[in-house]
């Protein structure tokens, strides 16, 4: 199974052979490779997968997205714990 993770981007970076870019996956950032989506731009929402931006959404989706992961998150945090006991 393969994951994509929603991501706000913040800069580009087109001077190398591929654009890259600089995202924000909800206060941990990391440079992307945004080659397959040479219409993103600063602000737009990005999904990334293994290093690369395979596709764009909407910043309601995104953000619906990372709520839903971060729930997912918790869960798990909670699931864990409670085997300690």
């Amino acid at each position: 199974m393969c994951l994509g993770i929603p991501a706000k981007v913040l800069e580009i970076d087109g001077s190398g052979l591929l654009a890259m870019g600089k995202v924000d996956f909800g206060g941990v950032t990391r440079e992307v490779c945004l080659a397959y989506v040479p219409e993103a731009a600063p602000g737009d929402y990005v999904i990334v997968h293994a290093g690369f931006a395979i596709s764009q959404l909407n910043e309601e989706e995104a953000l619906q997205s990372l709520e839903l992961l971060a729930e997912v998150g918790a869960l798990e945090l909670e699931i864990d714990e409670s085997h300690l006991r």
